[in-house]
């Protein structure tokens, strides 16, 4: 009995120094918010989404994203003129990770051709909200009643190094399903990156 109380203790240490799994779950509608842009301009949520948004946790520096570039700067061409215009947010503290400052995301974004919006969540208050964990990792919203619903949570596709391998596009499918007025089919999946660089609390 000792040893199991000492266990859950432990635990508790452990979980309390790491950040929270997030409010929102799928369904759930999830508050409205401003970031800074890497062009100088303040994106918010509810004025630059028009059925919805792909929102990518994401940055300069993990090799996942990097694998994932191409297809995100896709997916936003893709979807962005048909109401779902892709955000990618960098929640890196660039304390710990300095090639994820905001000059940097600034240099990258041009380096790299961005067309969607590329962000800064400095205080890192979004991502602890959706509960991100690793870049990349997505959560798309869809309007509904003026509300951003929680449609979709997880990875872009099933396979991370080779877009020409990948045989379940499971963003796509989620992102199409609700423009033809239905429900995810997989509404998700597990987000496979590197882990998002947290504050010291």
């Amino acid at each position: 009995m000792k040893t199991k109380i000492l266990s859950v203790f432990a635990l508790a240490l452990f979980f309390a120094g790491t950040p929270a799994t997030g409010t929102y779950e799928l369904g759930d509608a999830v508050n409205d918010f401003t970031l800074k842009s890497v062009k100088g301009e303040s994106i918010t949520l509810s004025k630059y989404a028009d059925k919805g948004a792909i929102l990518i946790f994401d940055c300069n520096t993990c090799p996942y994203s990097k694998a994932y570039r191409d297809r995100i700067k896709g997916l936003d061409a893709k979807y962005a003129s048909k109401g779902y215009p892709v955000i990618a947010i960098n929640a890196n503290d660039p304390q710990k990770s300095p090639d994820d400052s905001f000059q940097a995301m600034k240099d990258y974004a041009k380096e790299h051709g961005y067309e969607h919006a590329y962000v800064q969540d400095a205080d890192q208050s979004v991502a602890k909200a959706f509960g991100a964990t690793n870049t990349p990792h997505v959560f798309v919203v869809k309007k509904e009643n003026g509300k951003f619903i929680l449609s979709y949570i997880g990875a872009i596709d099933n396979n991370s190094r080779d877009a020409s391998a990948a045989d379940k596009k499971y963003l796509e499918d989620a992102v199409d399903a609700l423009l033809s007025g239905k429900q995810p089919e997989t509404a998700k999946t597990k987000a496979i990156g590197c882990s998002i660089k947290w504050k010291e609390a």
